[in-house]
């Protein structure tokens, strides 16, 4: 706990952004994890690219105020191994949705080893800090298909900790629970994965649902839970 409230500290003490206005700053954290192999990382990468240039996910980001969203990719695995994310995208054109399109499927390194859904959480909220941006909302959209690792090993870092880390710095976490490995995940990303203003959680049966459950998902989180009631 002492560890996640230094955190805090740091999330907080970063330096004030720039003043571009966007509707939502969302990161899509996607799992890399030893338990997803080549065809399968390359299934998310291809699902994401698919969802964010489809029609509808293109007129949900430009139907907000300010017309346009801003979107991260990273990627994360073993809690003690790096994460990786590309530079920060504004999303309010077809043209720029389909630039990110050709980034995401380019794909990150893999990091592979455990399942570090804290970890993930924790470097997303990170990432929101250094958006350079001024959003609405803040979102992190985790998918994967796997448990947490801490219930296997000891971690260094727990899911309540990045709860209290998502908490005090009012950002949503959403889940994408894919099920070829843990048939109940979808249970356990709403117990213990997400939360925030709004949180939700899907599934993809296989990763040959991803690309469709993940543009459900994006037009979900674009829209916001206000304008879904």
């Amino acid at each position: 706990m002492v560890r996640a409230l230094f955190i805090i500290m740091l999330l907080f003490a970063s330096p004030a952004r720039a003043a571009t206005a966007v509707d939502l700053a969302l990161v899509l954290a996607v799992d890399a994890s030893g338990s997803v192999d080549g065809e399968e990382y390359a299934l998310q990468m291809n699902g994401i690219a698919l969802a964010i240039t489809s029609p509808d996910v293109m007129a949900a980001a430009r139907s907000g105020p300010h017309g346009r969203i801003a979107v991260c990719l990273m990627v994360w695995g073993d809690p003690d191994e790096q994460k990786f994310a590309n530079p920060w995208r504004i999303i309010g054109s077809e043209a720029d949705a389909l630039d990110f399109a050709v980034e995401v499927r380019k794909g990150l390194p893999r990091p592979g080893g455990g399942t570090g859904l804290a970890q993930a959480i924790s470097f997303g909220l990170t990432l929101l800090r250094q958006s350079g941006v001024n959003a609405s909302r803040e979102v992190i959209d985790i998918s994967g298909d796997g448990r947490e690792s801490w219930e296997l090993r000891e971690p260094r870092f727990r899911l309540a900790e990045a709860q209290v880390l998502r908490e005090a710095t009012g950002v949503t976490v959403n889940g994408l629970a894919i099920l070829t490995d843990v048939k109940d995940l979808t249970s356990y990303y709403r117990t213990s994965v997400i939360g925030g203003s709004g949180a939700f959680a899907m599934q993809a049966a296989t990763y040959d649902d991803f690309a469709d459950a993940m543009r459900r998902k994006l037009l979900r989180e674009i829209i916001g839970p206000i304008s879904m009631r």
